[in-house]
């Protein structure tokens, strides 16, 4: 994990006042390792490294990039170039997110392959994700619903103030803090021109329904209810469901 251009990255970040300490790891996955990291001024701070030496990875983000009229540009690079560039992207869509006020940990600092943003959490203690909240605890219809309502608002200014689309949102990448629901790693969003844009927005829609319908319980508006409601820009239709 810790190979030497990623060593000088995190030197480079702490030169920079973005990052004074690097901490114990919060989660990890086949694509990245996310840390817990300390601020100058003592706020906890999410550090998350992609890893640069996996091709299945390279394998896996190639959709995401082609077709993204950001990286027009990007062919055939060296992969510690492209996860740099898979970095920079996950950095721009929070940055966009999160000015529309779109519920997002608030990127901090991109460098290399490592992105520094807010923690959802406290003292080191990630905030749960949606799935394993509702292992952990039975919440009633109308909280529910709430979540289920913020998360479609989320997902309609998504696209129609930031010009994106998450493409894999589900109850594994949304955290639930202070009972707000926080839309993660968003490294893979593409911009609404992306030919698969819309085969993205509609499974997002599917997979969010699904877990609220089926796992939770809620009589809520379908799939394609949804889908056409947001692309139609109607969206208070739904909200007064």
């Amino acid at each position: 994990m810790f190979d030497k251009p990623t060593i000088l990255a995190i030197l480079e970040l702490k030169r920079r006042n973005c990052l004074a300490k690097l901490k114990g790891v919060i989660s990890a996955g086949k694509e990245a390792r996310v840390y817990w990291g300390k601020a100058s001024n003592g706020d906890d701070l999410a550090v998350k490294i992609y890893l640069t030496s996996s091709a299945e990875f390279r394998k896996s983000i190639w959709r995401y990039i082609q077709g993204d009229p950001r990286f027009e540009h990007v062919k055939n690079v060296p992969m510690h170039k492209l996860v740099s560039i898979w970095a920079r992207k996950e950095y721009s869509n929070l940055k966009k997110m999160y000015s529309v006020g779109i519920n997002v940990p608030k990127p901090i600092c991109v460098y290399r392959n490592i992105l520094i943003m807010e923690f959802i959490g406290i003292d080191g203690v990630r905030a749960p994700l949606l799935k394993e909240l509702y292992e952990m605890h039975h919440l009633d219809k109308e909280e529910s619903k709430r979540y289920f309502y913020t998360i479609i608002r989320n997902i309609y200014r998504m696209y129609w103030y930031a010009g994106l689309v998450h493409g894999d949102l589900s109850e594994y990448n949304i955290m639930v803090f202070n009972d707000v629901p926080y839309i993660i790693d968003v490294s893979q969003s593409v911009r609404i021109e992306h030919p698969n844009a819309h085969q993205f927005l509609y499974r997002d829609i599917i997979n969010i329904v699904r877990f609220f319908h089926n796992e939770v319980g809620l009589d809520i508006p379908s799939a394609d209810e949804i889908y056409n409601e947001i692309v139609s820009k109607s969206i208070k239709n739904i909200e007064e469901e």
